[in-house]
This record gives C-alpha cells, structure tokens and sequence, in this order.
C-alpha cells in the first residue's frame, strides 16, 4: 500500500471517530486544512464520498461506515503493536490527552507538570480546560479529572485528590455592609453569586450538613456564571457571597480579603478523580501519568 493511501485511511479513521476535522487534526498533529486535503485524495482514489460534511457536522457515509467497520480494528492492532515497542525504552513515550475542569487543572495537575517534565521526557501531556462532565471517548481524550461525584460508572477513576471542602466567601466590607449569616436561611436575605452546572443546565441549589440535618439552599443571585474562580473573582469585587473550593480561596482567606462563613456547614466530600475508558489495554505513557497523579492516601 502506498504511503498516501495509509495516510489517508488513517486520517479517514480519525475523523470518522472524533466526528470533527479541527479535533481530528490535532490528535494527528496536522492542520485542518491539510487533512481536508488528504481526505479528498482519499474519496477520489477509492471514487466514492465517505464523510457527509456541513458546516457543524461530520459524519461517514454509508460507504464511510462499512469502511470504518473494517479499518478501525486494523488500526487498533498497528497502534498496540507501535504501543508495545515501549517495553524496550528506558522512557515511556506518547501524548496523553487530558479534559479536566479549572480547579482540577490548578489543583491537580500543576503541581506535578514540573516531575512529568523532567521524569517522562519523552511524554506529550495536552491539557484542555472544560467545565462540566466531558464524555473523554467521544472527545477524544485519554483521560478526564473530575470530582468524585461527577463520575460514570463505565469509566475507571483513580483519586487523585483528598477530599476537598466548599468555603463560604465574602469581602469584610459585604459582611460589614450586611451582616453575616448565622445559618444557611440566612442566606436567602443576601445577595449570593450562583452557578450554573454546564452538564445539566440546571442553576446549583447550594448545598450544607451538619450532623444528620441536611439543607438544600435556593440563593438569590444578582449574577449567574459557569466558572468557579469567576465566581471567587467576583466575591473579591463585592459582588456578593460566593462558594469556592475550600484550597482556591485560601490565600484570600489568609490575607484577609475575603472572610469565611458557616464553616461548621461545610463538611468534607470525594476529591478529584482521573477517569478513562475501562480497557483491557492502555498506553504506558497514560499509565505513567496516571501513577504520577495518584493520590496516595
């Protein structure tokens, strides 16, 4: 077989898969443009259409399914087999893509990026921020990191956080200006920041225990936003009392730009987790970035 036709089947697999000639692209390290071009060779030397294309779709045709049918398990056995050639490398090498949340990324991940660089040379780590569950197979992703209760269970997950705790925020001068809340009722004469779950769409019900007493709290919010350090962001502008992860707001909290309420409401929950495909196989550099990140406790 000739290089181009192997070139342009590959690229026919990986479109087919990722559904998107952008997300196609970078798993194959190309431009878009250039793997436009080889699919077009490709349709013209086999003289039949294999992706129906629109401006926001892109699907196999009939012909491009039974195709893919056949090639992707070829595929599977020559990238196991180019996979296998680790075991005689003193380095794992690959890229491993990761999905992971703001908060998992800084909490998570930057703290090892300096060991991975300097441990595993010859690993490619590409991080992409997404807030809200990510489906990692149909993305395209490796691996995804999010908190414990956001998992499926056709996924594996390995912890690799501890558990995290919610702070509830606020400038001293909001606080000054309206009191602080003694229960989280109280919080419903104040003006609160709220967040909106991008999975769901549903607007968060902020949540509080103590003991056995459980509270599920509808706030009043003059501002809505989908991203947490937003959210923090916007409590250190006065906008209001807003809930963060317990590790982002520490440094406001030390230096006193920010104030803490109804700490005795906020117990401790499941940390981060890495999730990926539940597979017999995986690639040694995902492997070893999965034992770099695991949390030992």
């Amino acid at each position: 077989m000739k290089k181009l036709e192997l070139s342009g089947l590959a690229a026919f697999v990986a479109i087919a898969n990722e559904r998107s000639f952008r997300r196609a692209a970078a798993r194959l390290g190309v431009t878009p443009p250039t793997l436009s071009h080889t699919m077009r060779e490709l349709e013209e030397q086999v003289g039949l259409r294999l992706l129906n294309r629109t401006t926001r779709n892109v699907s196999p045709t009939e012909a491009g399914e039974h195709l893919l049918a056949r090639l992707a398990p070829a595929f599977t056995d020559i990238d196991a087999a180019l996979e296998s050639l680790n075991t005689f490398r003193d380095q794992p090498r690959g890229l491993v893509r990761i999905n992971a949340s703001r908060s998992a990324i800084e909490l998570v991940l930057l703290p090892h990026l300096g060991r991975l660089a300097r441990d595993c040379p010859g690993i490619t780590l590409e991080v992409v921020a997404q807030e809200g569950f990510a489906n990692i197979v149909e993305l395209g992703f490796d691996a995804g990191i999010r908190l414990g209760e956001d998992l499926h269970n056709d996924m594996r997950a390995v912890r690799v956080s501890p558990d995290l705790r919610l702070a509830i925020v606020a400038t001293p001068e909001y606080f000054q200006c309206h009191g602080k809340p003694d229960t989280p009722s109280d919080l419903l004469n104040h003006r609160c920041i709220g967040w909106r779950k991008i999975s769901s769409g549903e607007l968060y019900k902020w949540e509080f225990r103590q003991g056995d007493k459980v509270l599920s709290v509808a706030v009043n919010s003059p501002l809505i936003l989908d991203d947490g350090r937003l959210m923090l962001q916007a409590a250190l502008e006065n906008v209001g009392i807003a809930f963060a992860i317990e590790n982002e707001a520490a440094e406001h909290l030390a230096t006193g730009r920010l104030e803490r309420v109804l700490a005795d409401w906020c117990p401790s929950f499941p940390g981060f987790y890495l999730y990926y495909p539940n597979r017999r196989n995986h690639p040694v550099a995902l492997t070893t970035v999965i034992d770099m990140l695991r949390f030992p406790g």
